[in-house]
C-alpha cells in the first residue's frame, strides 16, 4: 500500500480591524475570550478544519466545528505573519503535531519560512 501526501494550503484571510492593532497575545486573547481550555490533542482531522488564522509571531488557531485550536509551534513562531499562506504536505488524514507548515508570502509566492507544529489546544464555549 502506497503512502499518498495531501497537500493543504490553508490561507489565513484577515480584514483589518481594532483586534489587527492589538499586541499578538491581545489578539489572542480576545479571540478566546468566553472559551475554556481543554486537554492537548497531538492531532486534529484535516476534513474538520474550517478555517485558520495567523496570531502573528505567535501561533496558529485553526476552527474545527464549535472549536478553536491553538497551536503554538515549537519552533520557527517568529516567521508566522497573518499575511502568509500556511501550506502543509502530510501523509495522513491529519495534521499532527510532527507537521512541518511552510509559509508562503501571499504576494510574491515565495517560501518565507516555516514551523514545526506543537499540541494542539482545543477551547470550547462552557455548556450552559
Amino acid at each position: 500500500m502506497s503512502r499518498i501526501t495531501k497537500t493543504l494550503v490553508l490561507a489565513a484571510c484577515g480584514t483589518l480591524s481594532v483586534a489587527a492593532a492589538l499586541p499578538p497575545e491581545a489578539r489572542l486573547d480576545r479571540m478566546l475570550e468566553g472559551r475554556v481550555a481543554g486537554r492537548p490533542v497531538d492531532c486534529i482531522n484535516l476534513r474538520d478544519i474550517r478555517s485558520s488564522q495567523i496570531i502573528d509571531g505567535t501561533a496558529i488557531v485553526y476552527q474545527v466545528g464549535g472549536k478553536l485550536y491553538v497551536n503554538r509551534p515549537r519552533g520557527g513562531a517568529s516567521s508566522l505573519d497573518r499575511d502568509d499562506i500556511l501550506v502543509t504536505n502530510t501523509v495522513t488524514s491529519q495534521l499532527c503535531s510532527i507537521d512541518v507548515v511552510h509559509l508562503v508570502d501571499r504576494t510574491s509566492r515565495f517560501q518565507t519560512g516555516f514551523v514545526q507544529l506543537g499540541e494542539f489546544v482545543p477551547y470550547a464555549k462552557p455548556k450552559r
